[in-house]
């Protein structure tokens, strides 16, 4: 005679579906509420001023009679013909001061990054120390070190410096100031620092054995540089570049400052537009211009250097 068997504990029983809306619905909505912060932020302060500016860069009208939405699109063309010079001349000083921050850069990050030792703290807020001092007052000391009559001017002199440089076309007779060596220096100055976090960054990340294993491998120093340091080190590089290129591309305060007339780049032209012409339509459609190169170039940029999972 078969006895029925015990029905399961209440324990082992399958739990019951948990209710909609509940705490784990709650919790997948989590994630959302903690971005909403930074959306709002982002339209509030990016996207309405660039509808804003989209806008303003197709009216037309005069401050005195107002300006209207006309769909004036030939405000892009005729901007880009009149400043193209100053566009052409915002990339290649900027692309110039980029080069040199990489130059200049990499081998300081490489020795604080592998080198430094006990000094790496050190060396690190060295580097971040001209972000305590006011972006313009940096500009003006360079205005100071570059001055007719001064030490630096001197001693290039001396040397003849100069004299290759002005031949070059950087500067004109035997001065720095006004001259576009003067205004690359300020650019390549200020964002420096820009260029070596990221490259420590890249290079702090590197297994030193990696090194070793070269060198058991019989690999010479600049053979290991070649293909294992600089590869690894990539990400580093193109970060670097950009955050140094793009700001650079837009900078006004340098060509103020440490240039003249001739030296102008399109960011002077943008802030002229606005603060003095107030010819408001062009400023626009020039920082539209300006943005859509620059996003070119940083696209053509990436996909060449093989770096896009960085973006």
């Amino acid at each position: 005679m078969k006895t029925a068997e015990a029905p399961p504990p209440a324990s082992a029983a399958a739990p019951p579906p948990p209710a909609p809306g509940g705490a784990t619905g709650r919790r997948n909505l989590t994630p959302y509420w903690l971005l909403l912060p930074g959306i709002l932020w982002l339209l509030v302060f990016f996207a309405a001023p660039m509808v804003y500016q989209a806008s303003t860069s197709v009216q037309t009208g005069s401050l005195e009679e107002g300006f209207r939405v006309t769909w004036h699109f030939a405000t892009y063309w005729d901007a880009l013909t009149e400043y193209y010079p100053q566009f052409l001349r915002s990339v290649l000083y900027a692309g110039t001061a980029t080069l040199l921050c990489l130059l200049v850069g990499y081998p300081l990050a490489y020795a604080i990054a592998f080198r430094a030792g006990r000094w790496r703290n050190l060396l690190l807020v060295l580097v971040i120390a001209p972000f305590f001092t006011s972006f313009l007052i940096r500009t003006l000391a360079w205005k100071t070190i570059l001055a007719d009559g001064g030490p630096v001017v001197e001693v290039l002199n001396a040397l003849h410096v100069i004299d290759v440089t002005t031949w070059i076309g950087l500067t004109e007779g035997h001065r720095l100031l006004a001259t576009p060596l003067a205004v690359i220096c300020g650019l390549t100055y200020n964002f420096l620092p820009f260029m070596i976090l990221p490259l420590y960054a890249s290079l702090e990340r590197i297994d030193p054995r990696l090194h070793e294993a070269a060198g058991d491998l019989y690999a010479k120093p600049f053979t290991t540089f070649r293909k294992v340091t600089f590869p690894l080190s990539m990400p580093g590089v193109v970060a670097g570049t950009l955050l140094a290129f793009i700001p650079a591309s837009g900078d006004y305060i340098n060509a103020e400052l440490l240039g003249s007339t001739d030296q102008k780049m399109v960011g002077n032209v943008i802030q002229s537009q606005f603060l003095r012409v107030l010819d408001y339509p062009t400023a626009a459609a020039l920082s539209f211009i300006l943005m859509a190169a620059i996003l070119a170039i940083v696209g053509v940029y990436i996909r060449k250097s093989g770096t896009e999972e960085i973006v």
